[in-house]
This record gives structure tokens, sequence and C-alpha cells, in this order.
């Protein structure tokens, strides 16, 4: 028969305090309880774990192999408890997003979540493709666009608010009085490859008819196409989920007033349904939806200011495409 885990501890004490008395202090139980699991520990065994040498004890060579494995066996044990208290006190959330988003948008806001939340570990994974929940250790993905998210559970987090934008001195540059074809035509577009919506979809969208050999950049990031923008490059076609700072700052500015900004879904929270029960999760998604609210505060103020109208789009944004 296998020995309790008590007899080892049992023993344990008594190979370190030397004496069966010292042993039962520091365990609060009676020398006699002492005795007998060290007794049945030397029985099951089959080996003489000590000799007495008056009222002490000292170990036999069996006996100080088992110490030392015993030794190294209960540190263990309790340094996994202590690990495991600790765990308990503590949140910890792994996050996945995409790299503009999390960049632009959540980056600058996860201070104030820091703040609210000292106790919190967090693990942010910024990466374009959407997580394996079966393959991957992830609670929590936010991803832009339409996907396939069948037996995921995905929400609505913050929608897109699209419109063309440039630095003030490029818009200088440009003919005013020109119509919004003239204008754009003297311009240089700058698109973003993982935009879901993209100037061949806005134009159509607005009855705008372009130079079918204009001018136009191609950029791999929203991050990219933005700063091409502020640097004077062209006008970019962009949302102001990500662009909000610079229009707030007056470094980018609207292009065209009296054509509406095109609103629709486009970020989404994504997990498995079961992911839900997990109170970080909840926690972190409460939050969210505080930080979207004080977001869309901001978006309106900046489309007030700028006299701008928006027409909400009533789908998912799958399909932004151009025929």
């Amino acid at each position: 028969m296998t020995p309790n885990l008590n007899a080892y501890l049992y023993f344990e004490a008594v190979a370190r305090r030397g004496t069966i008395t010292r042993a039962a202090e520091e365990l609060s139980v009676s020398p006699s309880a002492v005795s007998q699991q060290v007794k049945l520990l030397e029985q099951r065994l089959g080996i003489k774990l000590f000799r007495r040498e008056g009222r002490a004890l000292s170990l036999t060579l069996e006996g100080e192999q088992l110490y030392q494995s015993s030794t190294t066996a209960l540190r263990l044990l309790r340094d996994a408890g202590r690990h495991l208290g600790k765990t308990r006190e503590t949140h910890r959330l792994n996050l996945r997003v995409t790299p503009s988003f999390g960049v632009r948008w959540l980056g600058p806001r996860l201070a104030d979540f820091v703040a609210r939340h000292p106790d919190w570990d967090l693990r942010i994974d910024a990466a374009p493709d959407p997580t394996d929940f079966e393959r991957e250790i992830m609670d929590l993905d936010i991803r832009y666009g339409a996907g396939d998210w069948q037996g995921l559970h995905a929400q609505d987090v913050v929608p897109d608010h699209v419109l063309p934008l440039c630095s003030p001195d490029y818009l200088a540059e440009l003919k005013s009085d020109a119509g919004p074809a003239m204008m754009l035509d003297q311009a240089r577009l700058i698109d973003s490859a993982r935009a879901v919506c993209q100037w061949d979809f806005w134009l159509l969208q607005n009855g705008i008819q372009t130079q079918a050999n204009r001018k136009s950049i191609l950029m791999d990031r929203s991050s990219m196409a933005l700063q091409l923008a502020l640097d004077g490059a062209g006008i970019v076609l962009e949302s102001l989920a990500l662009a909000l700072p610079e229009v707030t700052e007056g470094r980018l500015v609207p292009v065209l007033s009296d054509v509406p900004v095109l609103s629709f879904p486009s970020y989404r929270a994504i997990c498995p349904a079961r992911n839900l029960n997990r109170r970080a999760v909840r926690q972190f998604l409460g939050w969210l939806d505080d930080a979207v609210a004080e977001h869309a505060t901001q978006v309106d103020a900046v489309l007030r200011r700028h006299g701008l109208t928006v027409q909400t789009l009533g789908f998912d944004g799958s399909q932004l495409i151009a025929p």
C-alpha cells in the first residue's frame, strides 16, 4: 500500500527539526500522531529511516535519500499552492486585435483600462489573421470586416465612419470651386488594401465618376495610408475609427463636406460562447462598451464641427465591393 501524503509530511518535519516533539509543535499535532505516521511509513517502505542518538534522531542512508526527495516534492507543492493563490487574485486576459486597430484605437485607451484594473495581467497580440480558438490560447479577438464567424459569439464594437481626408496644406492646393469629380481628379487617391470600403465603392456609392487613369497609391496598412496623407501625399479614404485624433487636432481635414460620411459595422469582438463565462472576458467587454460610447461622442462632435452628414449602410460590410 502506498503511504499517504501526511506520512511524508510528518517524516520531512522530523528529519528537518531533529525530534518528534519539535516536529509535532510545527505541525500542531500530538507527538504520538507524528511517531505513528513515521512508523507506518517505515513499515510500508520496508526500511529504517531514523537512528536514535539519545533524545535526538539521525537519518539512516535510506532516510537521507528519502528526505532529499521529500523536501523537493513538498517545496514544489508549496510553490504551486502560492502560485495558484496569486492566480485567483489576478485577472488574466489573452487578447488578439487587428494591427491598425490595436495601435491606433485600442492602444491609446489601454492606460485607462490598466488604471481601472491594476491587478490584471494582459497579453495583447496584434496580428492580421483571426484566432483559431481550438488551437490557440486566446480569450477574445477583435476583428475587422465581415468574416465567417459560425460557431463563435460575435458582437459589433466600433463602426466605421468613412470619408476622404487630407492635410490642410494639400487641400489648399486643390481647386475648391470645382465639383467633387474634378477635385478628386486633381488629387492622388490613397487606398488601404485591407480596408473594407475602398475608393471604387465610395465613388460608385456617391455617384462620382473620376478619370479612369486617376493617380493612386495602394498601401498595405491603414496606418501607412494615414501617414501618407499626413505627409501631404494625397487624399486618403479612411475611417474615423482610426483617424479621429488627427481629425480632432486638425492635422487631417474632410475634403468634401457635402458628401455624406458612410457608416457601417466594421470591428467585432469574437470568441467562443463559452469564453463569455469568464469573468475577465465579461469585464473587458464591459469596459470596451464604455470606451466605444465615449468614442461615438467624440465622432459626433467632429461630424457637427465640420457640418458632415452620415449615411448608414444597412449591411455588414461584406457587400462593399463595386461591380
